[in-house]
């Protein structure tokens, strides 16, 4: 079973994701990030749920950027990642997912740190 069907398919994915950008909008290390944005925090959901259902092997399209270009100049903290993780593991856990699958997530975000963090 793919990592997308363990983690609820879309629905459950969506359901994370909301959790995952709720806890980056109240997050103090993170936040302010967010200000300025110019996606809705809806529109940020569902291009956040594209991604990562399309990463963990679902069937949505995802048109947007890719992690390197998305947070291009941003120069984000090896602190900031350290929170975002954070955040993300919480909703993995309100939402129930399991150890394995916590850990499987955290990997693949994890592989993703040098496109992320300032150098």
């Amino acid at each position: 079973m793919s990592l997308y069907e363990r983690l609820g398919a879309s629905e459950g994915i969506r359901n994370i994701i909301s959790d995952v950008v709720d806890n980056h909008l109240a997050n103090p290390a993170v936040s302010p990030r967010f200000k300025n944005m110019k996606l809705t925090p809806e529109e940020l959901k569902t291009s956040a749920g594209n991604f990562f259902i399309v990463g963990t092997g679902g069937p949505d399209d995802y048109q947007g950027k890719d992690m390197l270009a998305t947070h291009k100049g941003m120069n984000i903290s090896a602190n900031e990642f350290m929170a975002v993780l954070d955040d993300i593991l919480a909703a993995l856990s309100k939402n129930e997912v399991g150890q394995r699958e916590q850990e499987e997530v955290l990997f693949i975000l994890y592989s993703f740190r040098s496109e992320i963090v300032l150098q």
